[in-house]
């Protein structure tokens, strides 16, 4: 029996649409499907992931090599209801609907973990925190874990380092065909649409303020130039900022950028990076968006605590009156824009993000018992895989080092 619970089982039909179009972007995953076969056979897996389409490629290929799939999502806004029906009429466990509750949230996570999965994957970090907080019993059956996003791999570097890191996890985020191409283009093009739903604004012409200039944070910046906006990066890690200053960015504080902004997103990570101190100085009009991983980048509370009055203007797009008779405007409530807003990234980038994920669960249940509890970063060689087949598919060549080249390169002479 398929256990969860979901919006509609009506909705399978046009789920099923979406996962035939995600399908035909993601080859690399559907490869690795294919070259394993049923190698995870009996293998229990719970996954806190965004219930998207590619997420369904994904889920749908663990499942399709054998695996028990129990599946929630890592966001209250970010499933697609469509989805999440067709999954589980395939018979993969789904405890996932758009527009959960905090309880609601949790107690889809938390029904993950009481399944007791062997292999645990997770986008932010909350399946992994919630097993070492309530559930440590489980800790020991697990086999390890995957993490999908910078937020989360934070979070997991803090368990280690307090050596209370209870099995081996694979920062999946961490591989460079995941970062460097995920959070860039991905981030960048779905945060972009984001913000278009939700407003329909011209972004030529507007100054855009964004905040951190890390992977996520320079894709966004690099398309929001793209569209023709004046792009401002704040930043606190003074390597990046210099970097942002060589790419032509105008650097300066949020303090001051926040007097000279039209647009404002975060993409840091970190706990209020934009405070009522700075919304205060904000232009009559300005909008607020964020595609950090949780809601907390923007000071929403102390938004709702100042503000003289609220009301929704169009869907994911609330209006605050400020009390200087200021007007600002929250997006997808301050949660991720680009997947609250729009559909998140594009299946062709997710492509070479899950087929990591993938590896990543067959790397951990070949390796079980011979990993230690801490961190590991993606192997290169598995990340190397996924560069390769990606290519391939898109009919792409490489050339290949000689024997003499590789002779020469090892030499010291």
């Amino acid at each position: 029996m398929v256990s969860g619970k979901i919006a509609s089982p009506e909705l399978w039909s046009q789920g099923e649409l979406k996962l035939e179009w995600a399908a035909r972007h993601m080859p690399v995953v559907l490869k690795v499907a294919e070259k394993h076969g049923k190698a995870l056979e009996g293998v229990r897996v719970g996954a806190v992931l965004h219930v998207t389409k590619e997420t369904g490629i994904l889920v749908r290929s663990l499942y399709r090599m054998g695996a028990e799939v129990w599946l929630a999502g890592s966001n209250p806004l970010s499933t697609q209801d469509d989805v999440a029906a067709a999954l589980y009429k395939e018979g993969i466990n789904v405890c996932a609907w758009r527009g959960q509750n905090k309880d609601e949230y949790f107690g889809c996570i938390r029904w993950v973990a009481e399944a007791e999965p062997d292999i645990v994957m997770d986008d932010g970090g909350d399946l992994h925190v919630l097993i070492h907080d309530e559930k440590t019993y489980l800790a020991d059956r697990i086999v390890g874990g995957t993490e999908e996003t910078t937020t989360g791999v934070y979070r997991l570097y803090a368990l280690e380092n307090a050596e209370k890191l209870r099995y081996p996890v694979i920062a999946v985020n961490n591989a460079l065909t995941k970062h460097l191409f995920d959070n860039r283009y991905g981030t960048g093009q779905s945060t972009v649409d984001g913000i278009l739903r939700a407003t329909n604004v011209l972004l030529s012409g507007k100054t855009v303020v964004v905040a951190g200039y890390g992977w996520v944070g320079r894709g966004i910046a690099i398309r929001m130039r793209g569209m023709g906006a004046r792009v401002i990066v704040t930043e606190v890690n003074p390597i990046r900022a210099l970097e942002a200053v060589m790419d032509g960015f105008y650097v300066t504080s949020m303090e001051k950028a926040a007097e000279l902004g039209d647009i404002f997103v975060t993409a840091t990570g970190n706990y209020h990076v934009i405070r009522v101190e700075h919304i205060m100085k904000m232009k009559d009009g300005a909008i607020l968006a964020n595609s950090g991983h949780f809601n907390v980048e923007i000071d929403v509370e102390g938004l709702e605590q100042v503000s003289t009055s609220k009301r929704v203007i169009r869907k994911y797009n609330v209006e605050y009156t400020l009390p200087n008779g200021k007007r600002v405007y929250l997006l997808a409530e301050g949660r991720l824009v680009n997947l609250v807003a729009a559909e998140g990234h594009p299946s062709e980038v997710m492509d070479m993000s899950f087929a990591n994920q993938a590896l990543a669960v067959l790397y951990l249940y070949k390796n079980r018992g011979k990993l230690q509890p801490k961190v590991y970063n993606q192997p290169k060689e598995l990340d190397e895989e996924v560069a390769r087949e990606k290519l391939s598919s898109m009919g792409i060549e490489i050339d290949e080092l000689t024997k003499e080249q590789i002779n020469y390169l090892s030499s010291w002479k």
